[in-house]
């Protein structure tokens, strides 16, 4: 029988806040997380804007060396998870490592390291290439090293699907814990594809907005709207049983009643 599923935590690493609490705030006033790009040089590119993290530093939440081999999706998902957990109010420990599973993914994985791997190669030859790059640049690897951050031990994969990558693994973890396989999982998206190759790749796809007015950049509902806005951070949700999230005592921000997926190629 499916069982009621709730929300007990929340996590987020955004352009106009480093958690949820300065997130939901900027949010209220209007705040907006567009800028020039500072990531890298776009006098060559046409696309100028995007929305960075701001004062973001991994080392602030990661050990150095541990921050080093991971991805910067990787540790934004990581950052976030750790909020989300804490907020839920729940340790892990021996007795419930395996009913706690994690479902986190990026559309587009590691970019970064690519880009940086593949200079490498082509200057120093295919020996300087890293060992750590393909588990730095594959999507999965966001749930993975939350799972292993967090000591959750419960169901741990990710679902791939673009822009919609986040919202199905929020949905897959529902039925995850609405049919019993896990009891709590950590479920949302992390992204870090302002890159050149990112943006290069997106604007080739004429999908993004070549404004340079941060308050222009971004009208999707607009007739004069020419393209969205590359974006970076990570976005999570602890998912619990509802008599299970009862049971601790838990804060309890909505239910999940229901989800659905489909390939609609056609409209």
């Amino acid at each position: 029988m499916s069982r009621r599923v709730v929300i007990t935590g929340l996590g987020a690493l955004t352009p106009i806040g480093n958690n949820v609490a300065e997130f939901w705030e900027n949010a209220k006033e209007g705040k907006v997380g567009i800028g020039p790009i500072t990531k890298f040089n776009t006098d060559n590119f046409k696309v100028k804007v995007a929305a960075e993290l701001k004062n973001f530093d991994p080392t602030a939440y990661l050990d150095r060396k541990e921050a080093r081999r991971m991805d910067a999706f990787c540790q934004y998902a990581v950052v976030a998870s750790r909020e989300a957990m804490h907020d839920a109010g729940i340790i892990v420990t021996e007795e419930n490592e395996d009913e706690i599973g994690v479902m986190v993914s990026s559309g587009i994985g590691g970019l970064q390291t690519i880009e940086n791997e593949e200079t490498k190669l082509l200057n120093k030859g295919p020996g300087r290439v890293s060992p750590l790059m393909v588990p730095m640049i594959i999507c999965n690897m966001a749930a993975g090293n939350v799972a292993i951050d967090l000591g959750a031990k419960g169901k741990c994969l990710s679902v791939i699907s673009a822009c919609a990558t986040a919202s199905h693994c929020i949905g897959e973890a529902f039925r995850s814990v609405a049919y019993g396989e896990i009891n709590v999982c950590v479920a949302g998206g992390a992204e870090s594809s302002i890159t050149p190759l990112g943006v290069a790749g997106f604007t080739s796809l004429t999908a993004l907005s070549e404004s340079v007015d941060p308050m222009q950049a971004s009208i999707p509902f607009d007739v004069k709207r020419d393209g969205f806005v590359m974006g970076e951070g990570a976005g999570i949700l602890v998912l619990e049983e509802l008599e299970h999230a009862k049971a601790r005592g838990a804060k309890i921000y909505a239910e999940i009643v229901g989800y659905g997926a489909t390939c609609d190629a056609f409209h």
